[in-house]
Order: C-alpha cells, then structure tokens, then sequence
C-alpha cells in the first residue's frame, strides 16, 4: 500500500489503529524518535517508520511490519531499501503493502472475534447513516440532521448505560473477552464503558 503517512483504520473498529512497524537489525522494536523543538524541555515524538534512517543519531531500521494499536506485531518483516526512499525522496511511494496486508488480516480476525450485530439492526443503522448524509446535501436540512442527532443521542442514553451494566455486571474492569466482543481494545473498551456509565439521563 502507498501513501501511508496517516494511520490505517477500519470501520466499526477505531482503536484498532494500524501503521507500519520497524525492527532494527537486532530484530527489536525501536521507541519512538524524539525531535527536539528548541524549546527547552518540549519533545515531539513520532514512531513514523520513515524517521528511522540512522540520521541524527536516529536508530536505523533494517525492516518493517504491521503493528497495530492493541499491541499486536506482525511475524512477517519486510526489508526497507534506505537507498531507494532517500532516492525518491517521498515516503508515501514505498511499498508498504506487506505490513498492511498482514494488519489488514489481523483486523479480519478481530472482526470476527467481535459481536455481530443482528442484520434488520445493521441495515437499520446504515440507513439512518445514509439519509442524515443525504440530508446534509440539502440546503434547508441541517436543523433536521441535529434534531435527528438528538433523538439518537436520547436512544444512546437510554440503552447504553444499561448494556454496559448487564455487560459488566459483578465486574470492575471489563475483561479481554468483552474487550474483543466490542472490537475495541481494552483500554478503548474501558473508557466506553465509563462513559456509559455516566451517561444516564
């Protein structure tokens, strides 16, 4: 895949968050690398497979591979040829299509761990989605897509709060099973649930 300096994401599954990994040539994984702004003691950091070039006392990576926001790795890697990005002086026209065909079927999996959702509810909420975009085409209808965002945030607070009891009950944390029948990570699937649980109107 080409063109890759934003993170990779799937619908229904934002915190599963994939990029392209490094390894250097010891096969460990390299922290992030830190810019300093002048600024005293302001850092940036970035984990941009492309910022890994042994410039600037930067480690070098010696291959990439698909990593993903919940903590999983790719166990295929894939050579980075220095000589050709420093060439063509433009990271998006690096084939990274390995990494993110790994991720890509990493996501597969973590789609099919999650709860599927009844199919008249998945079609119910795919047309509300696409007529509220229909509706923002129309000069005269953005009070009518807000009012609808209303009474759905009204449904959200009826029925999320109770789900995420019965979901939990007898729990303090939710546990990696929840964590995967949400399709979200477990840190993801602890602040949803938090904010469920102060949602009730």
């Amino acid at each position: 895949m080409y063109g890759d300096r934003e993170g990779w994401e799937r619908d229904g599954f934002a915190s599963h968050e994939g990029v392209v990994g490094v390894l250097t040539a010891d096969g460990s994984e390299p922290g992030p690398v830190r810019f300093d702004l002048g600024s005293g003691s302001s850092f940036h950091e970035s984990i941009d497979w492309w910022h890994y070039d042994g410039t600037s006392h930067r480690p070098t990576a010696t291959s990439m591979r698909g990593r993903c926001a919940c903590g999983w790795r790719g166990e295929r890697t894939y050579p980075i040829d220095w000589a050709k990005v420093r060439r063509d002086d433009n990271p998006d026209a690096y084939d990274t299509s390995g990494p993110y065909g790994d991720w890509t079927a990493h996501m597969d999996q973590v789609a099919d761990r999650a709860v599927a959702l009844p199919e008249d509810l998945t079609g119910l909420l795919h047309q509300v989605r696409e007529r509220l975009d229909h509706l923002l085409l129309e000069e005269d209808q953005p009070a009518a897509v807000l009012k609808a965002a209303d009474e759905l945030e009204d449904i959200v607070a009826w029925v999320g709060p109770t789900a995420a009891r019965l979901l939990t009950y007898g729990q303090d944390e939710p546990t990696p099973e929840i964590a995967a029948a949400l399709g979200m990570t477990e840190t993801a699937a602890r602040a949803r649930l938090l904010h469920y649980e102060h949602l009730d109107r």
